[in-house]
């Protein structure tokens, strides 16, 4: 079990692309890694408080062909390397290689863990001993932030990656959504400023 540390009893799920990296259309290589600017040290600020920072992120260009489960997890390890550098930690990565209707083989299938649905976050609280209660999801679309809201955590969206266009769509109060941000340290602000207001 992942315990927090201090008076902080909170958790962080992040979207991948878009909201930690450049969001490349399906990235299958490590060396399309473009981390945004000031991500690493935000992630670090959390990881500081002793919360667990969780990924949860749909990948189903598994599903299409595009590229397989070792090269996602190829991208995971090298970007625990990269953040690393700046002394930040993701506690737990997620995936869903599935996608509904496109592609072919035993991925192609509706799941749970495929977002809006929030089956990666319930999973993680089980493997994990998270509170979702005391959770945040930021994400750059509102696929993110449903997923989110559907597990029972606030939520966040970020300008970054599709964020810019989906904010047009979000609509006041909708899916537990304390803001927008431009970006990931932004967010970080508001959800840090927003949970120590409610200790």
């Amino acid at each position: 079990m992942v315990h927090t540390s201090g008076s902080f009893p909170y958790c962080l799920f992040l979207d991948r692309d878009g909201v930690i990296i450049e969001d490349v259309h399906y990235l299958a290589e490590p060396s399309q890694i473009r981390i945004i600017p000031g991500v690493p040290e935000a992630i670090a600020r959390v990881n500081a408080l002793g919360w667990p920072v969780v990924v949860t992120t749909n990948q189903g260009g598994v599903a299409k062909g595009f590229f397989s489960e070792s090269q996602v997890n190829l991208i995971h390890q090298q970007l625990d390397t990269l953040l690393g550098l700046h002394g930040a930690k993701i506690d737990a990565w997620y995936y869903c290689p599935h996608h509904p209707i496109e592609g072919s083989g035993a991925f192609t299938l509706e799941c749970p863990c495929r977002k809006p649905l929030p089956g990666m976050l319930i999973s993680a609280a089980r493997d994990l001993g998270l509170s979702l209660a005391h959770g945040w999801m930021v994400g750059d679309k509102l696929s993110d932030l449903e997923a989110g809201a559907r597990a029972g955590c606030r939520t966040m969206l970020v300008r970054t990656g599709h964020g810019s266009t989906e904010e047009s769509k979000l609509q006041l109060g909708s899916f537990n959504c304390a803001g927008v941000a431009d970006a990931l340290p932004g967010a970080i602000d508001a959800v840090l400023k927003f949970s120590a207001s409610k200790l």
